[in-house]
């Protein structure tokens, strides 16, 4: 049996949280960041509701192809991971947000909860997520990759978004 794995970090952005907060609730920025990212993904909804809630689903076909060996094995050939986000503004000029991951195929998943906040140069992302590979021996590794990797990832995303809002906004 394995434990969840718990990250915490943070990024900062040039952006500001107003502006990231416009660009989650635009489709084209979903496209965009789908597209630079090798475009594994699909927009599957995209909803800005009356209070200004902000979900989306982002569908991703992946190849487990990338994966050291001893971890690809635990993935089947074609398997979708579903990215769910929730963003919504709250006091003080800040947004919160739930991200959750969950795997169809593969015995893993990931929930973080966020929060965007001003900062001297832009924002910055506070997150705590929790990631869990239920996987007897190796898991708890692949829990541990997976973590390593979430704070290179999210900087270069971070990054990407500011780049996009500058171009579009």
């Amino acid at each position: 049996m394995t434990v969840p794995r718990s990250v915490d970090f943070r990024v900062e952005s040039s952006a500001s949280v107003e502006q990231i907060y416009w660009a989650f609730s635009e489709e084209d920025y979903w496209l965009a960041r789908m597209a630079h990212f090798g475009g594994f993904g699909k927009l599957d909804s995209l909803s800005v509701a009356e209070d200004g809630t902000v979900t989306v689903v982002v569908l991703h076909d992946l190849q487990p192809d990338g994966l050291p060996k001893t971890f690809a094995k635990f993935f089947p050939r074609n398997w979708q991971v579903v990215q769910d986000e929730t963003w919504r503004p709250a006091d003080g000029g800040v947004v919160q947000g739930e991200v959750a991951i969950a795997t169809r195929g593969a015995p893993g998943s990931g929930r973080g909860i966020a929060l965007l906040a001003p900062a001297a140069n832009g924002s910055e992302l506070r997150c705590n997520a929790t990631v869990e590979f239920k996987v007897p021996l190796v898991g708890g590794k692949i829990e541990g990759m997976i973590g390593r990797l979430m704070v290179p990832q999210f900087a270069v995303i971070q990054r990407f978004t500011a780049k996009w809002i500058a171009e579009n906004a």
